[in-house]
Order: C-alpha cells, then sequence, then structure tokens
C-alpha cells in the first residue's frame, strides 16, 4: 500500500510538471498542438517504463534497462519539421519523466529538480531574451566580390548582421545562399492617426434627383 501510495504521488508531480510544461509554456509560445501529445506520450511512457524498471529485481531489471537503452536511442529528433528549441522540449518532457518515476528518489527531491528544469526551460525559450535576434537563410540575386559588400547587402536587407556562413555561389546564375544571423532593427514609432479638426462637420452628401423612367407607350 505504501508503494502504491509513493507511485501515486510520483505521477501526481510528473504530470503537474509537464502539464505545466506543455500547456503553461510551450504552447502559448510556440502554438504547435501537434506535438502535445508527443510531449504527454513520451513523459508518461518513460515514467512507466522507470517505475516498472524499479519493481523488477536481478537480471531482469538489466535487461529491461538495456532495453530502455536502445529504445531511446532510436528515437529520431532531428526532423526538418522540428526547431532545435522543441528538441529541448522533447528532451524535458523524457527527463521528468525519468526523474519522477525514480522511486527511490525522495518526493521533496523530486519536486526540487522538476522545478528547477521548468524554470530553465522556461527562461531559456523566453520571448525577450534575444528577443531581436534571428536566423535564416537567404538566396541573394548577386555574387558579391569582397565580404564587405556582403555585409553591407545583409544589413540593407534584414538587419544588423552578427555572423553568416556562405552556403553556395552560382556564377552562371548570379545567386549566393548564406545562412545568416542577424539582428532586426528597432521598430520605427507608429506615425499618429490622421483626425480631423474637431470644429469640421462631417460633409453630407447632396440627394439625388430620381431618374425619369420610360413608360412603354
Amino acid at each position: 500500500m505504501d508503494s502504491l501510495r509513493q507511485l501515486g504521488t510520483h505521477l501526481g508531480l510528473d504530470l503537474i510538471a509537464v502539464s505545466l510544461l506543455t500547456f503553461a509554456v510551450y504552447y502559448p509560445r510556440h502554438r504547435r498542438r501537434d506535438l502535445l501529445p508527443a510531449y504527454l506520450a513520451l513523459n508518461v511512457a518513460l515514467f512507466t517504463v522507470v517505475a516498472a524498471l524499479a519493481q523488477v529485481d536481478g537480471n531482469g531489471g538489466t535487461a529491461l534497462g538495456f532495453g530502455l537503452f536502445g529504445v531511446l536511442s532510436i528515437i529520431r529528433l532531428r526532423s526538418d519539421s522540428i526547431q532545435h528549441e522543441e528538441v529541448a522540449y522533447y528532451f524535458t518532457t523524457l527527463v521528468l519523466g525519468l526523474l519522477c518515476g525514480l522511486p527511490q528518489l525522495e518526493i521533496e527531491q523530486a519536486c526540487a529538480l522538476a522545478a528547477l528544469l521548468l524554470v530553465v526551460i522556461y527562461a531559456a525559450d523566453h520571448p525577450r531574451l534575444f528577443a531581436r535576434a534571428r536566423r535564416t537563410v537567404v538566396t541573394l540575386d548577386a555574387v558579391y566580390g569582397s565580404t564587405d559588400e556582403l555585409r553591407a547587402d545583409l544589413d540593407r536587407r534584414l538587419g544588423e548582421p552578427l555572423n553568416w556562413t556562405v552556403m553556395e555561389v552560382d556564377y552562371v546564375r548570379d545567386l549566393t545562399v548564406v545562412d545568416v544571423r542577424y539582428r532586426i532593427p528597432k521598430e520605427a514609432k507608429k506615425a499618429p492617426a490622421e483626425t480631423q479638426p474637431e470644429n469640421q462637420q462631417p460633409t453630407a452628401l447632396a440627394p439625388q434627383a430620381p431618374t425619369p423612367s420610360l413608360e412603354s407607350v
């Protein structure tokens, strides 16, 4: 009974932590609903496996541990549709499941470590942290003879270039492909909206005379 109560407490902690991560931090910032089931399923599945490992003694637990290691090693996270910050959320959900599933870990320690993970991912992915820094791959319709010319063109098109890598130069079509990291300029102040003078009355449209209709003879 005590082990079941302890398992329920750890499961509750895990569900609270992963819910805060996905619904309070990740989704409001990235708005990708398709990744929410993946985060939740990965977290709960790892919690279940770790909790089962703790109940298996002898060679069975060792074999199951190697099996878990093999399964995790084939998880493909390097997808073109997944950004690097989303991979960070993947690993955070993974570590939360592993951490909360350890029955030997005291609940106070598990709470502290889970809170540490949430605080770190919240601060590291905060929108105000390097808010003006951007990265993109651009194709320029020119071939540049010097680095200064390329820097000036990137500055004119995007903003202040911080670092870049020339990925391709095509002398036949006069194209240059650049992977650039830049800082966007500060937003210009919006011009005040045009308003009419207070004593100016709205112009009324003069009534139009009715168009005479032709009656058939």
